[in-house]
């Protein structure tokens, strides 16, 4: 699940990284919880717009919805308005205690062709998503929506982000991982 805020150009994105600072930890042992990362991407240096954008892996659909009912979610609500919520079902994750230390994200969502083969699609992202965990990846998901066919990866790196790595890059403030 991700949700992203733009933010406008001239935001003061030490707002967003302070916010993480004091608020990060508050998720950190939520139930149902995999992992949390809370993304940010600033205009010119990692992005072409600002972005607040956590990315969550849930270990089923009720967790999700609790914190979605949650105070702490209608307080971000508050703070940034109501955004619109992408929801993946989840092929592959792979998860190691590294995740905690990550720096940079990337994710990166495609088009999944009509007709297309999805056990084998699943099949050639499984590959990639172990070919990034060999490249130094201590987080690697690989999920499809099937309403925009679309497929996402998404990829935590605690050192510098490889040449080959696409898509949106994001610096990590905090990472939860219970």
């Amino acid at each position: 699940m991700q949700y992203s805020f733009t933010l406008p150009a001239d935001y003061d994105m030490a707002i967003v990284r302070q916010r993480i600072a004091d608020k990060g930890h508050l998720l950190d042992h939520f139930d149902g919880l995999m992992l949390k990362t809370y993304l940010h991407a600033q205009r010119g240096s990692s992005s072409d717009e600002n972005l607040y954008a956590p990315f969550y892996v849930w270990r089923d659909s009720a967790a999700m919805q609790r914190f979605l009912g949650s105070e702490g979610f209608a307080n971000l609500t508050r703070a940034f308005g109501w955004p619109s919520i992408r929801v993946w079902p989840v092929w592959d994750v792979y998860l190691s205690p590294e995740a905690r230390h990550a720096r940079f994200a990337t994710r990166d969502i495609q088009p999944i062709a009509p007709y297309s083969p999805l056990e084998s699609l699943r099949d050639e992202q499984r590959v990639l998503l172990q070919r990034d965990i060999e490249r130094g990846a201590v987080a690697a998901v690989s999920a499809f929506e099937p309403t925009s066919w679309t497929r996402v990866s998404f990829r935590l790196w605690d050192g510098t982000l490889p040449a080959h790595a696409t898509g949106q890059r994001y610096d990590v403030g905090h990472v939860s991982q219970p």
